[in-house]
């Protein structure tokens, strides 16, 4: 059987879309926290995910308000985030499906060695933040709507206080350039621990609060819901989040450490 120009256009035309088609089954995009993303734990777990199942992952980094509106605009697959009211409130508006408990870390109070404002050891973080406020000493807030952003806003109202004195700045940035600007100015912020203990060798700058309960950081990992996008990876989504909660991930994120420190505690379920 002979094949004219047309029947060799089409068979190309064919085999390109279905080049297309199965390299995006195989790409699972994935909006996550830029704290996830700074600390290095993506890095070290989507190389053996890929190993064990064959799909890339994308990586789209930003705050959490972002990466919620991301999944809610069905421009990813699913979402590894850390704030527990935003994220109920995307599952409770259709957005979001099977939201699982992945891993937990904790916030800590971080400023410089000289502590202007006098808040070293204190276990009451709202107390700390009336001194550093009271003291109008630089705090520098990622002011991102990112679940950091979002834990900072809710520990002001805590301490009866507005985040609006001389010295805070609310920059727009990231969780490492926030620390980065918080050690050029030597201020105050509010970090994930799993990003301090990333970028602790490269600042000038201690934890001075850590231990409230308040602080405690939880990680849920949510995926997008078909019924409201049905285009979207959902099989691969689905194949990713089970692989983060099984027993092998499970104990990979536990053995993540930087500088000899575990960054995450492993807590699916």
């Amino acid at each position: 059987m002979k094949f004219n120009k047309n029947h060799k256009l089409f068979a190309l035309i064919t085999l390109l879309t279905f080049s297309v088609t199965a390299n995006a089954a195989e790409l699972i995009r994935l909006a996550t926290t830029t704290s996830t993303y700074h600390s290095g734990l993506l890095d070290y777990l989507l190389p053996e995910f890929k190993k064990d199942t064959g799909y890339e992952v994308q990586i789209l980094a930003a705050g959490t308000g972002k990466a919620l509106k991301m999944g809610e605009n069905g421009d990813v697959d699913l979402v590894m985030t850390h704030a527990p009211n935003a994220e109920a409130r995307f599952v409770g508006n259709g957005f979001g499906v099977l939201p699982r408990g992945l891993m937990y870390n904790d916030f800590v109070l971080v400023g410089p060695k000289t502590d202007p404002a006098n808040v070293k050891e204190n276990n009451d973080v709202a107390e700390a933040l009336k001194k550093v406020a009271a003291a109008n000493a630089d705090f520098i807030s990622r002011g991102d709507d990112s679940g950091t952003n979002k834990k900072e806003l809710l520990l002001w109202e805590a301490a009866g206080q507005r985040p609006e004195f001389g010295a805070y700045k609310a920059v727009g940035q990231g969780m490492g350039p926030t620390l980065t600007m918080a050690n050029e100015m030597q201020g105050y912020t509010l970090t994930d621990r799993g990003t301090w203990l990333a970028y602790q060798s490269k600042l000038d700058l201690e934890v001075l609060v850590e231990g409230d309960k308040r602080l405690f950081n939880p990680y849920q990992v949510i995926l997008i819901n078909p019924g409201r996008y049905p285009d979207m990876n959902y099989e691969g989504a689905k194949v990713f989040s089970d692989w983060l909660i099984n027993p092998k991930a499970q104990a990979m994120i536990n053995d993540f450490k930087v500088n000899g420190q575990q960054l995450f505690v492993a807590d699916a379920g």
